[in-house]
């Protein structure tokens, strides 16, 4: 078997290893919405039991050595059933834990450890608001999904990151709950006691978070169209399904098309970090998978409310779910008026 045979089996396998969680049922789903922490421990459990968390984590510290491309394809079965656990938050982790010890606990699921990072909104740097001093932090970190649900954060300053424990002394928690059902927590740190971590590339990091987040909502707006072909093909008018319209049809066609070039872009960005290119293409290939991935799900996932019609804008309709999750992600890790901007830089740099 060729490499590219060997790789592409390991991602049918990965894919195949999602179903048993990423069900068609969103039952469970709807249970979790607007209570905290806004996932099931017992299936975090289960996901790190698969060594999901660790799937880009190298062999000899407990991961699967893996890459990007398999983590991508995760990702993206997890979107389609709107999985709420937080798989991107902590692999995010992992990667800036290196070789700490406390990636033990993360990866077997003991211990959940989340990224505190951005101070702004709309930003991809950690900001200058974070002071670390005599082992002390202090400083304020905002929008951090399921932090509720977190045993400790990765507290990251502009030249320095360390680990808190959530009810540390100096230590405040604030929820703010999202239109998916979900939460984002305000981290506001008052000379809490910090573990400091090696040095770690957040930049790298990020970029592996946002493009795993163009791949969730690629399967988002993937199983959104699926939803909406359903009904389009059974929804009967004057005497014949709706679908048969020609034009639906047209309307079904460009949302077809948007679905199948963010897939090319989220791939192509995909491989391109696993094989190592610069940082600048890195950060182009990056930008545009998630530049794309924002604005198609939100395109598709608002055309198919429209398609189903006065149902679709009911709590009731699933479809209205995924309108919901891709507002919440299509601006994390940068919205795509952030990202086509720092492609634009990218592209220019490199011309």
């Amino acid at each position: 078997m060729s490499a590219a045979e060997d790789r592409a089996e390991s991602v049918r396998l990965i894919r195949d290893s999602a179903a048993a969680i990423a069900t068609s049922d969103l039952a469970r789903i709807r249970t979790l919405r607007f209570a905290d922490p806004g996932f099931d421990p017992g299936t975090w459990r289960e996901m790190c039991a698969m060594g999901w968390p660790g799937l880009r984590v190298a062999e000899h510290r407990g991961g699967a050595g893996l890459g990007l491309v398999e983590f991508c394809a995760l990702a993206e079965e997890l979107g389609t059933a709107l999985v709420p656990e937080p798989l991107i938050e902590a692999a995010f982790a992992a990667d800036l834990l290196g070789a700490h010890p406390a990636l033990a606990g993360l990866l077997d699921g003991s211990r959940l450890i989340l990224p505190a990072w951005q101070e702004h909104a709309n930003a991809l740097d950690a900001g200058d608001g974070t002071r670390f001093a005599d082992g002390r932090v202090s400083g304020r970190k905002v929008f951090i999904p399921a932090a509720s649900g977190a045993d400790a954060f990765i507290v990251v300053g502009r030249t320095e990151a360390g680990l808190v424990a959530t009810h540390a002394k100096g230590v405040t928690l604030a929820i703010e709950r999202t239109q998916d059902g979900g939460q984002f927590g305000t981290l506001t740190l008052d000379g809490a006691a910090y573990e400091a971590l090696g040095p770690a590339d957040l930049t790298a990091a990020l970029d592996a978070a946002a493009l795993a987040t163009a791949a969730y909502l690629l399967g988002v707006m993937q199983r959104a169209f699926a939803i909406t072909l359903d009904y389009l093909r059974t929804r009967q008018q004057f005497g014949r399904p709706i679908g048969s319209f020609q034009a639906l049809q047209h309307r079904a066609a460009d949302l077809k098309i948007q679905v199948e070039l963010t897939r090319a872009s989220v791939e192509a960005a995909a491989q391109a970090l696993d094989d190592a290119v610069t940082p600048r293409q890195r950060r182009a290939a990056v930008s545009r998978a998630k530049a794309r991935a924002a604005e198609a799900a939100m395109l598709v996932t608002r055309q198919a409310i429209q398609l189903h019609g006065g149902i679709g804008y009911t709590d009731e309709a699933d479809i209205g779910l995924y309108l919901r999750k891709a507002m919440v992600l299509s601006n994390l890790y940068g919205s795509s008026a952030l990202h086509r901007r720092r492609f634009m830089d990218a592209t220019e740099d490199e011309a």
